[in-house]
């Protein structure tokens, strides 16, 4: 018994690191570069070990899963799981457009979720991005930007990487609000929650690694750079210039071959 519990909270934790280095990978705003954000670091000291630990993490541990992942389930079936766990995502992202005061937001993010959870049998297929319903992706982060309130310190959370104070108290929110948590908590459901959670882990994490491996070879300082790349991506986010779930990362060149 207490070894399946240690096997399901090293599952848990591996999960939430994954998702963790997602969120690493952050999107920069089109034409943007390092330099163009300061960001509030007073924690750095504390900050820079945290995100040691995430990186060894990552590492050692997440990405050689990831690569299993990719190499062994076959491109539509994870596509499956992509479009599966957005659509759980719709709930949240409809009530972060309404309290945004983003009714036309509201509108498409109603119509995804209702196209793909009907059409789409129960969001596996995106029938809603065929048919031209964009996707409107918005956290309670965001909305407290939206809001007026201020970023506040950067921080580095620990298996759940870059953030802020203002992001860390939204993450929170959208945890407690989220209807599949509160369904399969209800339920007594709780493998349901820890299966999304790695499924999710891996699918995020799928779609960053020669990314995340650019940026960690070319990156004089990878700290400095994803801090900065996450500032980016969520002032971009906040004033919806680039979706958040599709980050743009940085052209590097291929080095010359001899």
């Amino acid at each position: 018994m207490k070894l399946a519990n240690l096997s399901r909270s090293l599952l848990r934790s591996a999960a939430v690191a994954v998702v963790a280095f997602g969120m690493a990978g952050c999107a920069t705003a089109p034409g943007s570069n390092e330099a163009d954000v300061t960001v509030s670091d007073p924690l750095e000291i504390p900050n820079r070990f945290v995100f040691a630990v995430n990186e060894t993490a990552d590492i050692l541990l997440i990405r050689p899963a990831t690569e299993v992942y990719v190499g062994v389930v076959p491109d539509p079936l994870r596509q499956a799981v992509h479009n599966f766990i957005q659509n759980l995502l719709g709930p949240l992202y409809i009530a972060n457009n309404l309290l945004q005061g983003d009714f036309e937001g509201a509108q498409v993010a109603t119509g995804r979720f209702m196209t793909n959870t009907i059409l789409g049998i129960g969001g596996l297929a995106d029938v809603a991005t065929e048919a031209g319903i964009g996707d409107r992706p918005e956290d309670f982060g965001q909305t407290l930007g939206v809001w007026g309130v201020g970023p506040g310190p950067y921080v580095v959370l620990p298996f759940l990487g870059p953030s802020n104070v203002r992001d860390t108290l939204g993450y929170g929110v959208d945890t407690l609000a989220d209807p599949f948590r509160i369904g399969t908590n209800a339920a007594g459901a709780d493998n349901a929650m820890y299966g999304r959670t790695a499924a999710a882990g891996l699918d995020r994490r799928s779609q960053l690694l020669r990314e995340i491996d650019d940026l960690r070879k070319n990156s004089l300082d990878f700290y400095a750079t994803a801090r900065s790349l996450y500032a980016q991506q969520r002032r971009a986010a906040i004033a919806n210039d680039i979706a958040p779930a599709t980050p743009e990362f940085p052209d590097f060149d291929e080095p010359a071959k001899k």
